[in-house]
């Protein structure tokens, strides 16, 4: 957690506040480069996504690792890709308490499922019985901080075709949320012209 948060710490930060979110932009070294978005009345944060500047230096695509995917339109404002509807479709959340993830388009009962900790490769495996689902999610909060998942911590419920698996946080990283929020709060909004980066 330490060097994770000296990280955090020495990074050149920029903020902005709008309709009731913060949204803190991370230099962080390396062409790495950070946003995340605080709901202003809970200050969990909201989304988190994530670019490194290519060899070539121009900037790629934003990784969206907590909220909605991005969705992408070319010059004319087509979209380029469009996914399946019927496809499962994964996107993750946070809250005080929880990390999660919600599956959509899964429309097996709640029995059919199995969500497990992969203890070698420190990530959640989900899978069906009937053998017609499977997925690795990552969980690059504890990786960040190294500290390996646990399975009691792991709970999973499914309506409207929708899989939300919970994985309660543990103390310490609960205390870094703490410790970054404590860091952001320092950082002075600016106001939306002002702002020296691009939201994601």
């Amino acid at each position: 957690m330490t060097d994770w948060l000296a990280q955090i710490k020495n990074a050149k930060k920029s903020c902005m506040v709008e309709n009731n979110l913060k949204k803190v932009h991370y230099e962080l070294g390396n062409g790495r480069e950070m946003v995340e978005e605080y709901n202003m009345d809970t200050n969990v944060v909201t989304r988190r996504a994530w670019r490194i500047k290519n060899e070539m230096g121009g900037e790629d695509k934003w990784d969206v690792e907590i909220g909605d995917p991005e969705v992408h339109f070319n010059g004319e404002q087509q979209l380029l890709i469009k996914e399946d509807a019927s496809q499962p479709v994964v996107s993750r959340r946070n809250t005080r308490i929880n990390l999660e993830w919600r599956i959509r388009n899964l429309p097996y009962s709640i029995e059919t499922y199995a969500v497990t900790v992969d203890n070698e490769k420190k990530c959640l495996v989900v899978r069906t019985t009937n053998k017609k689902y499977f997925k690795i999610l990552r969980i690059p909060e504890l990786d960040r901080l190294q500290l390996p998942p646990q399975q009691e911590s792991v709970q999973f419920t499914h309506k409207f075709n929708t899989l939300v698996i919970t994985y309660k946080k543990p103390r310490e990283l609960l205390d870094f949320d703490k410790a970054v929020l404590e860091e952001v709060n320092k950082v002075k909004p600016k106001n939306y012209g002002d702002m020296d980066c691009k939201p994601s």
